[in-house]
């Protein structure tokens, strides 16, 4: 019960690694708020946690400011406070080579990556800062810390989360609030599944083959878990990791150099 008595948001919170989180933090002893864009998945998504009232649902599009920042709102409103705010949601949203990239893929990646972290870090701050604690934990990726081709906007987004993450920490390193960033390998969801295959044939690569490399460049040779990615979220989330502040944690399997 690392988290009994604190509250949780989490973006993108119904499936994939945010909802892993949310299993999490629930059975950790937090209340937790979950965001997403359809009110039928997320619904459905609560009632399976199982989580009575300790848990509840905000429909909300992270590429529009108002959402987020009512999303955080919503959840001081229900819960009395926001503790820690998980800014799950993104991806990628064009693969393509960069001479081929639309504008409209390149601005949509800035929002749903980029802004939506911005946004929900300003909101939480404004609570947690004279509750003097927060935790926030950004889910950036390996492609935060090397890059592949064919995925410019993604690989730019979570390099850009990555030294966001490292100048919020600094503005609010004394006031008992820590913020860092996840960075996981590859994670086989739902989502994976769903935009993996298109990601793969951007790089000349069947999706088998795409999971392969990711593997290969590992130093464990296999992907990741949502449970390994939830489990260092709980860590940052906690007062035991009061001391990790502004870091850039990989879970990838040993992937990256740094």
């Amino acid at each position: 019960m690392q988290l009994e008595g604190k509250v949780a948001a989490i973006t993108g919170g119904t499936r994939g690694i945010g909802r892993g989180i949310a299993e999490a933090f629930l059975r950790e002893g937090a209340r937790v708020a979950v965001n997403g864009r359809n009110p039928e998945k997320g619904a459905g998504a609560i009632a399976e946690m199982n989580a009575d009232e300790r848990a509840f649902f905000y429909a909300g599009d992270v590429m529009k400011r108002s959402d987020v920042e009512g999303f955080i709102d919503e959840t001081v409103r229900r819960f009395g406070r926001i503790d820690i705010l998980v800014n799950n949601a993104g991806g990628s949203s064009g693969f393509a080579p960069i001479v081929d990239l639309s504008d409209e893929a390149w601005l949509q990646a800035i929002d749903w990556n980029l802004n939506s972290t911005f946004w929900g870090t300003r909101r939480a701050f404004k609570y947690m800062i004279p509750q003097q604690w927060g935790r926030v934990i950004n889910i950036s990726s390996v492609e935060g810390k090397q890059a592949k081709p064919s995925v410019a906007p993604y690989v730019t987004m979570k390099h850009a989360i990555n030294g966001f993450t490292k100048a919020a920490a600094k503005e609010v390193g004394t006031l008992g609030i820590t913020v860092n960033a996840i960075c996981p390998g590859l994670v086989i969801t739902d989502l994976l599944m769903e935009a993996g295959p298109a990601a793969a044939e951007a790089m000349g690569l069947t999706f088998d083959q795409f999971v392969a490399q990711y593997a290969a460049e590992a130093a464990t040779k296999r992907v990741n878990t949502v449970e390994e990615v939830a489990a260092m979220a709980v860590l940052v989330a906690s007062d035991v990791g009061a001391g990790i502040t502004g870091a850039l944690l990989s879970v990838d399997g040993g992937t990256t150099a740094y």
